[in-house]
């Protein structure tokens, strides 16, 4: 156990700096150890909450309350300097795919629908940014790419956007007040099924940015909304890579292989494949699709491997233009891309390439969320000095195609990530993650670096 497990540990049997309004207790945000003072320092990142416009498909429903619990302690600590929601705070992907998103209406009227159905949560954040002690910043992530400003300050007046400049607003990177050297993003910009894809369908829907993962999400409610079984889930058709020696058809086979573990291993599907069921009316997309317009398929013409929508994605050079465009510092192999959308290693692991051992970047410490795996892990720049990792997991409840399966919500997910500089030296960061289980702060690991 190293020194920020043992601060953690010891907290509970010390002084307070104040006592919030939960039955008296004290806050958790302000317990005072050797390690860390009373001061108003501490920044706080909680990302992927996936918050819903409809709770009868909510991704957060059962956590939607402890959620409320803990930004009121956000709220009343005095040692809170920021808070960070890191992405994915909203939802327009994970609709189910026979829904119109918008229900006829505007972005702007499902935004408000969402703050109407979770008017606890927002009601706190509007509190917080309203008294003005504690920043606030909101960070894009994929869930959430295709809400204009405008529109996210309907759900939360006045709060901090931390979006690339000009007309890269899906992403975005935030170093917190007085910190260039850390980075927190929301990790959607590594990934090749949730990256913004612009250009890739101006036949079908001209100004498009939504990438592939829009429409994994689409049919993903659907797999627990109307869920089936593995054994009697509708299965992919075979598609055969007749040239291999061609990068493009490779790449697209790479894909079709990553498309078939998702839909036979992840998310099982009853509906027939031909049938169309995506209704799309958001991003720019106007139609209505079937599940085969986003499978690769070979063509009966040549045999070659083709797809309706997102087809000329899959060169190496298209790829590294979409990094570009997703301001990427350090370019990554497409052919690993694509199954790396699967593997968190690939995603977390992108936080020591693209800052780590960037030789243009200073950052030591980096947080995305996006994988809804937390964890902490450290590496070393090529200067030798230490850096740290961390993945603020997620607040979306656990997912079950059983809907009378017992399941302890209260005691899974909820993680957040807490920064504070040492009492006696500013220039050396804590760095902590946590459980928000039964409402208490469970510490889950912990590392330090000195700046």
């Amino acid at each position: 156990m190293n020194l920020m497990l043992l601060f953690v540990a010891s907290a509970i049997t010390l002084a307070s700096c104040k006592s919030d309004d939960n039955n008296g207790l004290p806050n958790p945000f302000d317990t005072v150890t050797e390690e860390v003072g009373n001061e108003r320092e501490k920044i706080v990142v909680i990302s992927d909450l996936h918050i819903g416009n409809d709770l009868s498909y909510s991704e957060n429903l059962k956590h939607i309350k402890r959620l409320e619990q803990f930004l009121n302690e956000v709220r009343s600590s005095e040692t809170v300097k920021e808070l960070v929601i890191g992405g994915d705070m909203l939802d327009e992907w994970y609709i189910p795919s026979r829904t119109d998103t918008y229900g006829g209406s505007t972005q702007a009227d499902f935004v408000r629908k969402t703050v109407t159905a979770n008017k606890g949560v927002f009601n706190v954040i509007k509190g917080i940014i309203k008294d003005g002690k504690i920043k606030v910043t909101y960070i894009p992530g994929n869930h959430d790419m295709g809400f204009t400003p405008a529109n996210v300050d309907i759900a939360m007046p006045g709060v901090n956007q931390a979006r690339d400049a000009g007309e890269k607003y899906p992403v975005g990177t935030y170093h917190p007040d007085g910190y260039s050297q850390i980075a927190i993003e929301h990790g959607h910009r590594y990934d090749f099924f949730c990256s913004i894809t612009k250009g890739a369908n101006e036949t079908e829907a001209p100004g498009a940015i939504f990438a592939p993962g829009y429409f994994f999400a689409r049919i993903a409610a659907n797999s627990f909304t109307d869920p089936t079984t593995k054994e009697a889930s509708t299965k992919v058709p075979v598609t055969t890579l007749n040239d291999p020696g061609n990068p493009e058809q490779f790449s697209k086979f790479v894909y079709y292989q990553t498309w078939k573990k998702v839909i036979e291993d992840v998310i099982f599907i009853k509906d027939n494949f031909n049938d169309p069921i995506i209704v799309t009316k958001v991003g720019n997309f106007t139609k209505t699709y079937a599940i085969k317009d986003i499978l690769p398929q070979n063509s009966t013409i040549d045999g070659s491997i083709q797809i309706k929508l997102y087809n000329d994605i899959f060169t190496q050079a298209n790829w590294n233009a979409r990094q570009v465009y997703n301001n990427v510092p350090v370019m990554t192999n497409i052919n690993e891309a694509i199954p790396g959308s699967l593997d968190h290693n690939f995603l977390d692991g992108q936080a020591n390439r693209q800052y780590f051992q960037n030789p243009n970047s200073s950052v030591r410490i980096v947080v995305f969320g996006h994988s809804h795996e937390p964890l902490i892990a450290s590496y070393t720049n090529p200067k030798g000095e230490k850096c740290i990792y961390v993945n603020s997991g997620t607040w979306e409840d656990q997912k079950t195609r059983d809907k009378n399966a017992a399941i302890d919500q209260d005691n899974l997910k909820m993680d957040f990530v807490v920064i504070t500089p040492a009492k006696t030296n500013k220039q050396k960061l804590l760095v902590g993650l946590y459980n928000y289980h039964g409402g208490k702060h469970v510490a889950v690991d912990s590392d330090e670096v000195e700046l």
